[in-house]
């Protein structure tokens, strides 16, 4: 699926539940992620370092409970994978065991023998590069990456060590875009931006982004096509005031009873 030979562009949405999955596969999209961004977006923690394995395992069984046909990746969380070969294929399966079709991984060249572990291990890997959130207090924040000569160059260089390893697709994140229009062509398995431009091969963004529901203030490469949030806390306001009016429930949303129960209670 490289838009290079002709290839319509992938797209990917970030989902942690079974409805969202549900409505996510519903609309077509062709890979459904498990990220461990699960801790920002839904547990309300400032990063994702605090994700652990069995909080992945969760969220993934809830988005395959859905059965999607989209491909259900799951993000492998930190310190999953930083472990001995053993623990780390360990991991990955249990992430393939609660339903994902395959797993992700954070970095570059420090990850090849890792990359190449899981793939021994028949688990597909997708690879993730740029502003890696896991690596959030070496990188001192979110910061854009490969913004200096050097930077773009390992980055290029990184890209393909994990096309070698065997990654089938990379996640882009944070790059500029000539950066991510570059990594793309040097690229022979798909690219998935995440700001990182409109010339990648396929684009992410999380569920509850792209629909309005998030707490915080969006970052620039997110586009909101709908305000769910304020639909959501309009509805709540309308039922509110109909519990407290006394207009919900009406007769025509109880449950009625026989002539003889309502005779011997009296009604």
């Amino acid at each position: 699926m490289k838009r290079s030979h002709g290839a319509r562009a992938i797209s990917m949405v970030t989902a942690y539940d079974e409805p969202s999955a549900r409505i996510a596969d519903a609309a077509g999209v062709d890979v459904i992620l498990v990220g461990d961004s699960v801790g920002n977006v839904v547990l309300g923690r400032e990063d994702t370092l605090s994700v652990t394995m069995e909080e992945m395992v969760h969220h993934t069984k809830a988005v395959a409970t859905a059965r999607p046909a989209a491909l259900v990746v799951a993000d492998l969380p930190w310190l999953s994978y930083h472990v001995s070969r053993e623990e780390t294929i360990v991991n990955a399966a249990a992430l393939i065991r609660a339903g994902a079709d395959a797993v992700k991984l954070e970095g570059g060249f420090q990850r090849v023998e890792v990359i190449e572990a899981i793939i021994d291990a028949e688990i597909p890997v997708m690879g993730h590069l740029g502003l890696t959130p896991q690596s959030v207090r070496a990188m001192g924040g979110f910061k854009v990456q490969g913004k200096s000569v050097e930077a773009a160059e390992h980055l290029l260089a990184s890209v393909k060590a994990l096309e070698t390893a065997g990654c089938f697709a990379i996640v882009l994140e944070g790059v500029p875009e000539v950066l991510g229009t570059e990594l793309t062509r040097a690229c022979l398995v798909p690219t998935i931006g995440i700001g990182a431009g409109p010339n990648t091969d396929g684009q992410v963004l999380v569920f509850h982004d792209l629909l309005g529901l998030s707490s915080t203030k969006s970052p620039k490469f997110v586009r909101q096509y709908a305000n769910l949030a304020e639909i959501a806390t309009q509805a709540l306001r309308a039922y509110v005031a109909d519990v407290q009016g006394g207009n919900f429930p009406t007769e025509a949303e109880s449950y009625g009873a026989s002539q003889a129960l309502s005779d011997h209670l009296g009604n």
